[in-house]
């Protein structure tokens, strides 16, 4: 990739809010959400394709966005995020913020990296290790992917297991996993899951799936049992610190 294409990503949003998910909700962010992702998974609630422009949001919660120019440079993009300040962190989501590890790595901010990932590129997040201070980490677990081979499955959760190692927490740097939790999970999945990444995260967030759209008003959609969740955050409780905190920022509206 030529040097010039690392100074610029496609942006699909930038605003200021409140982190809605994990055991840092609530706390002020920053949030930088990132055009395009390499999976495609059932409980997905993000258009993460390109666009023409990025939505910006320059006053919070105001509703008013403007519409700046894709690509976005790293310059544009940190002046864009200056006038948000008393942040815990920037959040990069998206989408995939690794696939523009190379855009993130010649970022300078004042506020630390949130990194927002569905841990499967170890390449890219092997250039980020000494960048993040937190990592939110999925466990996109090979059921709730579409079309995904037997093959594709192993690989795939090797690549999860090895960006949690990669970016493991320790003393300058929070990592944590967050498992969704839906209608087609396999408990002893998670289980297995979380007994390959423990020793690298400070706690497991298992995040019952939130129906969006038309799959609010879907009679065959059905939620994953309070009991059957309750039950696993026992089992895994044996493993590390694990909780039940669903997407608050649902609950009352905010982006």
């Amino acid at each position: 990739m030529p040097s010039s294409d690392r100074e610029f990503a496609h942006i699909k949003e930038i605003f200021c809010s409140v982190q809605g998910e994990g055991p840092y909700v609530g706390t002020r962010q920053a949030f930088v959400r990132f055009s395009g992702c390499n999976l495609n998974c059932n409980y997905c609630d993000t258009n993460f394709e390109s666009q023409e422009t990025c939505d910006y949001e320059k006053v919070e919660g105001s509703g008013i966005f403007e519409k700046v120019p894709n690509p976005v440079s790293v310059e544009k993009l940190e002046s864009m995020l200056q006038p948000f300040n008393k942040l815990h962190s920037a959040s990069l989501t998206g989408g995939e913020p690794l696939l523009h590890a190379e855009f993130i790595e010649k970022l300078n901010l004042s506020a630390p990296l949130y990194l927002e990932s569905n841990m499967t590129l170890p390449e890219q997040a092997r250039k980020l290790r000494e960048k993040i201070s937190y990592v939110a980490g999925d466990f996109k677990l090979p059921e709730a992917i579409r079309k995904i081979s037997s093959e594709n499955r192993e690989v795939h959760m090797e690549n999860t297991i090895e960006c949690f190692r990669l970016l493991r927490k320790n003393s300058s740097r929070d990592c944590f996993c967050k498992i969704v939790i839906g209608r087609d999970t396999k408990p002893e999945t998670v289980v297995l899951a979380a007994e390959a990444i423990a020793p690298y995260v400070s706690c497991i967030i298992l995040q019952p799936e939130t129906p969006v759209g038309s799959a609010v008003r879907t009679p065959r959609f059905t939620q994953t049992s309070v009991q059957t969740i309750i039950e696993l955050q026992k089992t895994l409780l044996e493993l590390t610190d694990t909780r039940i905190i669903p997407q608050t920022h649902r609950m009352w509206g905010c982006l």
